[in-house]
């Protein structure tokens, strides 16, 4: 549907003549460029070749992504474990005919190699602001692009400094990524006067609802609203939070989100005219039949990756079935606690958290490689860490958070969850000890019972226990877990834990263990 169509003054200096801007705009694609998601042989209505089949190209149209391109598909896993470098994913880009990419926070999850493999091999100029070299010098400056009809863009990149938080530093080797928001403010201010038109590619979301601008967060890991109050760009193009938003504004700034996944695209038409600029955004939902060159070019890199995830890895005595997120996290989850025997094998801890996807799939009885890259998409290594009774008690009081009461006193996931972006991931299963929550309590007071081999958890206990290197980072709102003493890294990916965990036991019984309860 039609978004937003806004009005603002044009530009000092800007023609009385009618001239237009024509933006596509993808994000998140997490490497889902073939109308598939791996699950299955059918086709279905995603990735990146089922929105650009929509696009049409001029010299007055810019096909732009706002990154997250490089991890997060099995295609990804296969490209990056059986052949090494993302070039193909640039060549990809380049047969689309992009112009402008910005990074995402995943595109650093295989490091600086992997990501320079295919930033050189790219024909789109990259923009990121906040990512500089060692001495300062901007990476990947700002660019003002003139259109065939004369109008000047100016087009600025930047990326959430979360990854700060969530990368490991060898990752980020020779790159600095500073605070987003002053490294656009410092280039806009470079390009004012010089350009008709500002565009702000920003690889993170809203810290605000949009209705009705509540704060939704407090950390810095999204801070679109922010910008949009702060600064004066006339489009911000922003990803991370996996959202559909079609066009709308923000103290002026006209604003746009696509889903993830290639799911859909967002168009936006500007129109430049007797001394008006306006702005109109249309979703583009992923679908319509893929350009049957792309498809051909590219087809024995998808054979190749569909022939890795067809490899038989293991077998179960009966399938992990999912269930909606709320009765997993009340009443336990057969993937969780599987996860977590892989994570205490692994690690040798006493005690394991582990979380699950947004849209978990389970495990079939015949495991295949495809089955666990999907039950486990994250590029997450394992880390231990030697933590008091004080601080498992509170991260798990975080955990309990994620419940709540409707009207009708029945158990719901909190909106904090749900809003501005669905975070079932970061509901946490522990495994080691035993406990209660008691959602009809305040927070920070609902674990009513914590015991470790039946006896009562002392806040001076001491224990280790092993998480993904995300969450041991404190994200997802886990403070406790900082500054705790970290025992050991293991730097394999979990996915990875998963496949060699099969390769020691091929054939798994699975026990149906539940260690909590949930009441309210």
């Amino acid at each position: 549907g039609l978004g937003d169509v806004y009005k603002r003054q044009a530009h000092k200096g800007v023609s009385m003549e009618k001239k237009t801007l024509k933006i596509y705009f993808t994000s998140d694609t997490h490497g889902y460029v073939f109308p598939t998601d791996y699950r299955s042989a059918e086709e279905c209505d995603i990735g990146l070749f089922k929105c650009v089949n929509q696009f049409h190209k001029d010299g007055n149209t810019l096909f732009i992504d706002g990154g997250d391109v490089l991890q997060g598909s099995p295609l990804c896993a296969f490209c990056h474990d059986s052949i090494g470098e993302a070039s193909q994913f640039a060549e990809i880009m380049n047969c689309c005919g992009y112009d402008y990419v910005t990074l995402g926070n995943h595109d650093f999850n295989y490091g600086m190699e992997y990501l320079d493999s295919y930033l050189n091999a790219l024909k789109a100029r990259c923009v990121c602001q906040n990512a500089a070299y060692e001495d300062g010098t901007v990476r990947f400056p700002s660019r003002i692009h003139v259109l065939e009809n004369g109008l000047r863009i100016g087009i600025v990149g930047i990326v959430t400094d979360y990854v700060n938080v969530w990368e490991k530093p060898e990752h980020l080797t020779g790159l600095k990524i500073s605070n987003p928001l002053e490294a656009a403010k410092e280039a806009l201010q470079e390009l004012r006067g010089n350009v008709d038109i500002t565009v702000c590619i920003y690889h993170g979301g809203f810290e605000r609802d949009l209705e009705t601008g509540r704060i939704l967060s407090n950390t810095t890991e999204n801070i679109a609203y922010q910008l949009c109050e702060a600064l004066e760009f006339d489009i911000l193009l922003t990803g991370h939070q996996h959202m559909s938003i079609t066009g709308q504004t923000v103290s002026g700034t006209f604003i746009v989100q696509p889903p993830d996944r290639g799911k859909s695209a967002v168009s936006i038409e500007v129109t430049v005219s007797n001394g008006q600029t306006n702005f109109e955004g249309k979703i583009l939902s992923a679908g319509g039949v893929c350009d049957p060159s792309l498809l051909k070019k590219f087809e024995s890199m998808e054979q190749g990756a569909q022939g890795w995830l067809d490899v038989v890895v293991g077998h179960l005595d009966k399938p992990l079935l999912p269930s909606p997120p709320l009765i997993m996290a009340a009443e336990g989850s057969e993937m969780a606690t599987f996860f977590n025997e892989v994570q205490l094998a692994a690690s040798g801890a006493e005690l394991s958290a582990t979380s699950l996807a947004n849209e978990t799939w389970g495990l079939p009885q015949m495991v295949k490689r495809r089955d666990v890259l999907i039950a486990y998409p994250y590029t997450n290594t394992l880390t231990v860490l030697r933590v008091t009774g004080k601080a498992l008690r509170e991260a798990m009081e975080r955990s309990a958070e994620y419940f709540d009461l409707d009207e009708d006193r029945q158990l719901c996931v909190s909106e904090t969850f749900l809003k501005p972006k669905v975070e079932h991931y970061n509901y946490d299963y522990f495994s080691g000890v035993d406990y209660v929550v008691d959602v009809s309590r305040p927070h920070g007071k609902r674990i009513t019972a914590l015991l470790r081999k039946g006896k009562p958890v002392l806040d001076e206990d001491e224990f280790t226990i092993c998480l993904n290197s995300y969450r041991a980072s404190g994200t997802g709102g886990y403070p406790s877990y900082v500054g705790c003493p970290i025992v050991k890294e293991i730097n394999t990916e979990i996915s990875d834990l998963i496949l060699g965990f099969f390769e020691k036991n091929p054939s798994l019984s699975i026990e149906t263990k539940k260690n909590f309860q949930v009441i309210f």
